[in-house]
């Protein structure tokens, strides 16, 4: 039987360097900067949240072996951008900017991300 999986938006409410805020999950309440966002799998990495425990093998560069903390990915439905002018988390829209280019801005303040 083949999973069909749920085919990603063309525009996503988040962007790499975006200032979030964790809504639910382990992380709930933390924020940090998006470091990378998989649009396939619609998840993002962020700076410090849900960090991940990696079993690294011995290898020529390190005999030793090692075992590393990393950002695990997660998924965008529990990420809120943060406004940068209030410093809350919002929720984002499209509209045509001065130049008729749609871009993304605040709901609670109405100012252009």
């Amino acid at each position: 039987m083949e999973v069909k999986h749920k085919k990603a938006p063309s525009k996503l409410h988040l962007r790499k360097g975006d200032m979030v805020k964790v809504i639910s999950g382990n992380a709930k309440g933390e924020s940090g900067v998006i470091k990378k966002v998989l649009v396939e799998k619609l998840r993002a990495t962020v700076e410090g949240v849900n960090m991940i425990t990696k079993h690294v093998k011995p290898n020529a560069q390190n005999p030793q072996g090692s075992i590393e903390k990393l950002e695990g990915a997660i998924h965008i439905s529990n990420l809120m951008v943060v406004d940068p002018k209030t410093g809350e988390a919002t929720r984002t829209g499209r509209k045509a900017n001065d130049k008729g280019k749609l871009q993304r801005f605040s709901k609670k303040t109405g100012e252009f991300l």
